[in-house]
């Protein structure tokens, strides 16, 4: 079944993810320990702490440990800090998943119902400004940058005006520019693809049916054109849910949010690459994960996929 063939690529993805995490620590020139405890350590300490991570170890060895080490949730030891890699993540993944979890919640509330109205204002070439200013303002914040929407955000409604927080996550208003950052982009993109499902879907039998019996409109929109438009909407959904984690990278580092990825970025700026090491991994896990589960809810709700057909 196709079921099982999704969840075998799944697995065998995240293998790849594995091989990777463990590879970027040992493509990178130079000694990680050399770099994380500077040029200035004695000779003798990095020997023992080289021997103390095991990276003086034959690499099939060293693999292997990793691997046996990830099934007991033990994502190796932060060179600087020395504590747990899984710890570090544990304190800083919930705030990433908040952050994520907003944006994607924002992104959703604001494209369909706007793509839905876009795609009734210009059915049958009516609206033609609207379309034109739903096209242009979609298209440009689609390929405008996050980072220089956020560093536009922090200069006018942080520093000038003083409206919001420039860094931190302390209370509500602590949200709003890191989210409206990241939601940007991925809500322009939902709301063009949204309005052009709704577009097609408005051509179908079942809406001039629905009309010819003087359905109202928000009837027709709601009970009919909405589920047949979701299919698309889920599946792109996905894909920018999982793409989210790693635009928060950046913006967790412009306001200095405390995730995940802005502990990602302090542990490459410190050398620190047994942290990012574990911090990539987990990021894509945690994506691969979403694609799956986007997957395996698209096969439930839509008979007409590739997951709901068998084969």
């Amino acid at each position: 079944m196709r079921w099982g063939r999704r969840v075998v690529r799944f697995v065998l993805s995240l293998g790849g993810v594995v091989v990777a995490s463990f590879a970027m620590l040992h493509l990178i020139p130079g000694d990680p320990v050399r770099a994380a405890l500077g040029p200035t350590a004695p000779a003798d300490v990095v020997a023992r702490r080289r021997s103390e991570l095991g990276l003086d170890r034959p690499l099939p060895d060293q693999f292997t440990a990793y691997v046996g080490g990830i099934f007991r949730g033990d994502l190796g030891e932060s060179f600087l800090s020395r504590r747990p890699a899984a710890e570090v993540i544990g304190d800083r993944l919930p705030a990433t998943v908040q952050l994520v979890a907003v944006t994607m919640l924002l992104a959703l509330a604001v494209a369909v119902p706007l793509g839905m109205w876009a795609a009734a204002r210009t059915e049958n070439g009516r609206g033609r400004c609207t379309e034109l200013a739903f096209t242009t303002a979609t298209g440009a914040l689609s390929v405008v940058p996050e980072f220089l929407l956020a560093v536009g955000m922090v200069a006018v409604f942080g520093v000038t005006l003083g409206w919001l927080p420039v860094a931190g996550k302390d209370g509500p208003a602590s949200f709003v520019m890191p989210v409206l950052a990241l939601a940007a982009g991925p809500t322009a993109l939902l709301a063009r693809l949204v309005r052009v499902e709704t577009l097609r879907e408005l051509g179908a039998d079942y809406v001039r049916l629905a009309r010819a019996k003087r359905l109202p409109p928000v009837r027709v929109h709601l009970r009919h054109l909405l589920p047949n438009t979701l299919t698309a909407t889920l599946t792109t959904g996905g894909l920018l849910l999982a793409s989210l984690l790693g635009g928060s990278v950046v913006i967790e580092y412009v306001f200095q949010w405390p995730g995940l990825g802005g502990a990602a970025v302090e542990a490459i700026a410190g050398k620190d690459y047994a942290l990012a090491q574990a911090a990539v991994l987990v990021y894509g896990a945690i994506s691969l994960t979403v694609l799956l589960a986007v997957d395996l809810a698209l096969g439930l709700l839509d008979r007409r996929s590739a997951l709901g057909s068998r084969g």
